[in-house]
Formats: C-alpha cells, sequence, structure tokens
C-alpha cells in the first residue's frame, strides 16, 4: 500500500526524560495507522466471504490483532530504513525517525526492535490461535515488503510499486487460510484485485509528490516518466483491475457482479478523465518568446496543473502538482472504490439471496 502522509506528530523539541506517553505515541505513529485501517478494510469481508457468513469471533478478532500486528511491524521496519529519504521528503519529514536529534523521541534501534517485536507477536498470535499457514502468509507480507520493496525495489526501479505493491496483497490470503486453512482460487482472485489497483492508487499519490520523491532519488514512475505515460499505465492497470473483480463473480453471485461491474465503471471514468487532463495538458502551444529571440515549442499545462511537462526521463509529472486536483481526486477515489467493493462482497457473504 502507499505511505501516505499519515502517521507524523507535532514537531516539538524533547527535553529532558522522554515521556511514556510521548514514546509511545511516537511507536504508534511509526506503524502508519491509517494504511493499518486500509489492509483490515480487505480482510474482514475477505472472511466473510470465505465462510459464507459470519466465522468465528474469536478467529476473527485474533486474525485482525494479528494482522495488525504485522502491517505494523512492515511499516515500523520501513520507516526504520527510510528514515534518511523521509527526511528530504517534505510530505513524511515530520515521522518520528525523520525528526532531526533535537525532537526525536524514539531512537533508530529501539524502532527496529519495536519493529521486530511486532512481527515475532503477530507469527505467535496467529500461530497459536489461528493457524500456522495464516501465520507464515504474515511473515511473508512482512518480508516481502521489507527485503524486496523497500530495500530491493524502492530506490532502484520505477516498476517498485508495480512488484513491491503485492505486500499489500497478503492480507486477503491471511483472511481467507485463517477460516478454510488454505489459499484458493477466490483468494488468489482478491489478491490479483488488490494487486493490480495498487499502481493506480499509489502513481495518483506520487504525481502530486513527483518533487517529493525526485529530491529524495526515488525512482516513482511519475518523476522518470513524462505524465502522459503515468496516465496511460493508470488507465491500462484500472482496466485489468476491473477485469480481476469480475473474475470473482462465479463465486461471489450475480449481486456482487452487478456492483462490481457499477463500480468498476466509475473508477474507469475517472481514470479516463485523468488521461484526459493530462494529454490536454501536454499538447505543445508556441511560447511568447522574447525580443529577438526564436520562439520554441513548450507543453503548456492547461487544465489547471501549473507547471510544464519535462521529457521522458526527467521529473517528468506535473511541476507544481499541489496546484493540479485530478490526480490526488482519484488517489481518493481509489480509496472509496476499494472500501466500496470490499463492502459488497461483505455484504453478499451474509445475504441468503444473490447468488447464482
Amino acid at each position: 500500500m502507499p505511505e501516505v502522509s499519515a502517521g507524523t506528530l507535532p514537531a516539538m523539541p524533547i527535553t529532558g526524560r522522554r515521556s511514556v506517553k510521548a514514546v509511545a505515541s511516537s511507536l504508534f505513529a511509526l506503524t502508519k495507522p491509517r494504511i493499518i485501517e486500509l489492509l483490515l478494510v480487505t480482510t474482514i469481508p475477505t472472511m466473510l466471504l470465505a465462510e459464507r457468513g459470519l466465522p468465528s469471533v474469536r478467529i476473527l478478532l485474533v486474525t485482525l490483532a494479528g494482522g495488525a500486528l504485522a502491517a505494523g511491524s512492515a511499516n515500523t521496519i520501513n520507516c526504520y530504513i527510510d528514515r534518511d529519504i523521509d527526511a528530504v521528503m517534505r510530505r513524511t519529514s515530520r515521522r518520528p525517525l525523520a525528526r532531526p536529534a533535537p525532537m526525536a523521541v524514539v531512537k533508530p534501534a529501539e524502532a527496529l526492535i519495536f519493529g521486530i517485536i511486532l512481527g515475532a507477536a503477530s507469527t505467535v498470535l496467529l500461530g497459536t490461535l489461528v493457524n500456522w499457514l495464516s501465520a507464515i502468509l504474515a511473515d511473508a507480507a512482512i518480508l516481502f515488503y521489507v527485503f524486496v520493496y523497500t530495500i530491493g525495489l524502492k530506490r532502484r526501479t520505477a516498476s517498485n510499486i508495480v512488484i513491491g505493491g503485492a505486500a499489500g496483497c497478503f492480507p486477503v490470503l491471511v483472511g481467507w487460510s485463517a477460516v478454510t486453512g488454505t489459499v484458493s482460487l477466490p483468494a488468489i482472485v482478491l489478491f490479483a484485485v488488490i494487486f493490480f489497483w495498487t499502481p493506480p492508487h499509489f502513481w495518483a499519490l506520487a504525481m502530486k509528490f513527483r518533487d517529493d520523491y525526485a529530491a529524495a532519488s526515488v525512482p516513482m514512475l511519475p518523476v522518470v516518466a513524462p505524465a502522459t505515460v503515468v496516465a496511460r499505465k493508470i488507465l491500462i492497470y484500472s482496466y485489468v483491475m476491473v477485469a480481476s473483480t469480475l473474475a470473482l463473480a462465479p463465486y461471489a453471485g450475480w449481486l456482487y457482479t452487478v456492483c462490481a461491474a457499477g463500480l468498476g465503471a466509475w473508477f474507469l471514468a475517472e481514470a479516463h478523465r485523468l488521461h484526459a487532463r493530462v494529454a490536454r495538458a501536454a499538447v505543445p502551444v508556441p511560447a511568447t518568446p522574447a525580443a529577438g529571440a526564436a520562439a520554441l515549442p513548450v507543453a503548456v499545462a492547461t487544465a489547471g496543473d501549473g507547471g510544464r511537462e519535462a521529457g521522458e526521463g526527467t521529473c517528468a509529472g506535473i511541476a507544481r502538482p499541489s496546484a493540479n486536483p485530478a490526480s490526488m481526486r482519484l488517489f481518493h477515489l481509489s480509496i472509496a472504490y476499494l472500501t466500496l467493493l470490499f463492502a459488497v462482497i461483505a455484504v453478499v457473504s451474509l445475504l441468503p439471496w444473490g447468488r447464482w
């Protein structure tokens, strides 16, 4: 999942002894609680679908607690590893580990130990009270997020979020296996839905904060490709995502299929809207030449972008992204879309009708 700007605390100098409350607040912020909320939104409906009704309350609560601990572990370790670039990016500069020493509440080593403890607690909780398959899948999510995405891909390739985003798909596998003890085809389809949802969701955010990523030398797609390329890829992944949601139709029933098709049409309309706005902004128009200078064609943003588009391989998103609401509109809509889609899954799982 994307690293939104949640999990920050007011910047204030820390003098004298650290209070327990301040340390606890900082450690909690490192877990990125808003991201955990979104992960749990996908876990509960998956468990309802696997059970075709309400699963055991004990299994449900323990799975949610174990999943939250696993996500908190991965996010905390991510903050430990990325503390250098978090300090450079304005969006993340107030995270606990990104602060300069006078304002730091927790030390990096303390955060790392905390993250490892959360992961161990998740493993023990899921393994002993649910099943070991769920525990192994939760551990796989932590390891994938830390080693594959954060260490291996994030700073090296523009495909970082495409591959690394798979870490955010594991909660549906954990939820399904917690109920059934296996990972079957419907769970894999749900994994695919989130996998293809992640690039449009995150690239829309990265278009706005392109300058932040460029300053930190993180090659997110909007940093290394023109906005037109980013918008086109968002559109392509959006179509694949919607197709993936419809692949669940044979298992989830006709009511789900109707709702998924409607939500998919809504999302695709917004993806097309972003694509059209970016395309209009990229249309070259002649610049007004200075006295004695030749006119040079430039790509002027005409859709409220407030900037110009650069060439391939440069920071080629929207130059002043805060002036352009289009990409953030799709970002927020993507959260609403995923939430509504899984809410539909939860509802149809509890209804005695709506199946084929």
